[in-house]
């Protein structure tokens, strides 16, 4: 009964486990799609450099009373003008390394690593 509990526990946060002979248990993480998050403030995005795997939605939220966008430096998004408290959402589905500005404010550079 422990061990039928443990393995939906395992399954239910997205881990994969294996049941080896004495009753040993192997885990090993499962590589899932995720969300995450980039803030905007201080005229910075935080973190500057994310890693997601492939089929991950990132969504970018703007803290900063002055507006901001996210736009890819390879033009493969581009976000409007994002007031405070506006959002961004990109999905993720090809691996790769993606470099994003804000285009009002050039110097804020950042990038999201997708495995």
């Amino acid at each position: 009964m422990r061990l039928k509990m443990t393995r939906r526990a395992l399954a239910a946060t997205g881990l994969a486990a294996l049941v080896l002979g004495g009753g040993a248990l192997v885990v090993e993480a499962a590589t899932a799609a995720s969300d995450a998050m980039v803030t905007i403030q201080n005229f910075d995005f935080h973190p500057m450099a994310l890693t997601v795997p492939v089929g991950s939605s990132v969504t970018w939220k703007n803290l900063d009373g002055e507006p901001h966008t996210v736009t890819s430096t390879d033009g493969s998004f581009r976000s409007e003008a994002l007031d405070q408290g506006d959002t961004y959402h990109v999905k993720f589905s090809k691996p790769g390394t993606y470099k994003y500005i804000c285009a009002i404010h050039p110097r804020m550079l950042a990038s999201v690593i997708v495995k």
